[in-house]
């Protein structure tokens, strides 16, 4: 993707993201810029349809999850992005989901990059992040792309409950 319509892709999901997640992502994205890479955001908010089909095609397990949230009157809400390399979108290489993993981590958020892993797989990945050795060779959880906010469940934010 042209430079330029990266970044207006980014500025436009920023609008469908709850305020206090939009400005934690902004600074995860303006840390990987920081360090050569590009960012994109494919996907944040998301409809009931949507979400639907990402259930039963399987890449979803939740059938409402952080990309669903809407606040008052259906204002779209999401409280989770998918942020894609878009150097490499369909194949992101470790260095990658790490720095993404760090960069989000430090802004209070976290990514899918152990889900689904034992915790030896989880603390390479926790070495990993804390030596910032973004090349080493390891087993990623199934959707390390995905970034959501830490300690808020998506029953709470179906709720209404957001992050502050």
């Amino acid at each position: 993707m042209k430079e330029a319509d990266r970044q207006l892709r980014n500025k436009t999901r920023m609008e469908e993201l709850y305020p206090t997640f939009a400005a934690r992502l902004h600074r995860v994205i303006q840390r990987l810029e920081d360090q050569g890479l590009r960012p994109r955001i494919q996907d944040a908010w998301r409809s009931p349809e949507d979400q639907l089909k990402a259930y039963n095609s399987g890449h979803s397990k939740l059938r409402f999850g952080f990309h669903n949230v809407t606040g008052k009157n259906g204002k779209k809400e999401a409280l989770a992005v998918d942020l894609l390399d878009d150097d490499a979108p369909l194949s992101p290489g470790k260095p990658y989901i790490l720095r993404l993993a760090a960069a989000a981590e430090s802004e209070g958020l976290t990514t899918g990059v152990r889900w689904g892993l034992v915790k030896k797989m989880r603390s390479a990945i926790d070495t990993a992040i804390a030596t910032q050795n973004w090349g080493v060779d390891l087993k990623v959880g199934w959707d390390p792309l995905h970034v959501e906010p830490i300690g808020l469940s998506v029953d709470e934010a179906e709720a209404g409950k957001r992050p502050t």
